[in-house]
């Protein structure tokens, strides 16, 4: 699968205000491993910044006064992210963003989720983590991954370290390799192993005294529990190919 961790800048919190994307930043992964391709553009917004928010990314309106418009850039962002999953942490407020300015460039261009799925790692985060901090800064700690050097935010700096996070993250959904051709073949040989001639399976015949004390044992449970896992084990019938118990005595 090929998905693109996505991160934005904006000028503000809200795009129904008129606010607008200032840089985008992606990182590619194919198979939950990094390509090595990203993506990277610094935006003119065509207006100033709310209050707060140059502070946070430590972005100006001299500094993006000459980079290009959100229109130059849009056809070679969206040839980065067609068909692809895109991995976004707090993916409602960055597709907004886009959308909207989709939206200024044409209705030709459409939505990002015509040309992309979404996975929103913050939903994924507060349901492992519920009722905890679940920012990238606190993912990254509880994680793991290594953020002193984000004193800023930064599109692609947030995206990898996103990146990061999402893999920690949902570690435990991977194959891990397991469906490799490798593996495959290794399936097909423990399948192909014969059986034939290997003889009888051996059993354990345990000692009387062991049972005794493994039955009472049982009964203190049961009077303090008021039923053990024991009495509901089904029961196992005789394997016909092993030799009975008392061949093995």
């Amino acid at each position: 699968m090929r998905q693109i961790v996505l991160d934005t800048e904006t000028t503000g919190l809200e795009w129904k205000k008129g606010n607008r994307v200032v840089e985008i930043g992606c990182v590619e992964l194919q198979e939950r491993r990094p390509t090595g391709r990203t993506f990277q553009r610094y935006i003119n917004p065509e207006r100033d910044f709310e209050p707060g928010a140059q502070e946070v990314t430590g972005l100006t309106r001299e500094f993006l006064a000459d980079k290009p418009l959100f229109a130059a850039v849009v056809d070679e962002f969206l040839a980065f992210i067609d068909g692809a999953e895109l991995v976004i942490h707090n993916a409602a407020f960055d597709v907004g963003f886009l959308d909207a300015e989709l939206a200024r460039c044409g209705e030709h261009y459409g939505r990002i989720r015509d040309r992309a799925m979404v996975e929103d790692s913050l939903e994924l985060a507060r349901q492992r983590y519920p009722g905890q901090r679940n920012s990238l800064d606190a993912l990254c700690k509880r994680l793991g991954v290594d953020n002193a050097h984000r004193q800023l935010h930064g599109a692609l700096l947030d995206a990898q370290l996103l990146a990061e996070v999402y893999l920690a993250l949902t570690a435990g959904q991977s194959e891990i390799g397991f469906a490799s051709p490798a593996a495959d073949a290794d399936r097909a040989a423990a399948v192909a192993l014969p059986t034939a001639g290997l003889g009888p399976r051996p059993r354990v015949v345990v000692p009387e005294a062991e049972r005794v004390l493994h039955a009472a044992r049982l009964e203190k449970i049961r009077a303090k529990a008021g039923q053990c896992v024991w009495d509901f084990a089904s029961v196992v019938a005789p394997d016909p190919v092993a030799e009975p118990e008392s061949a093995l005595s």
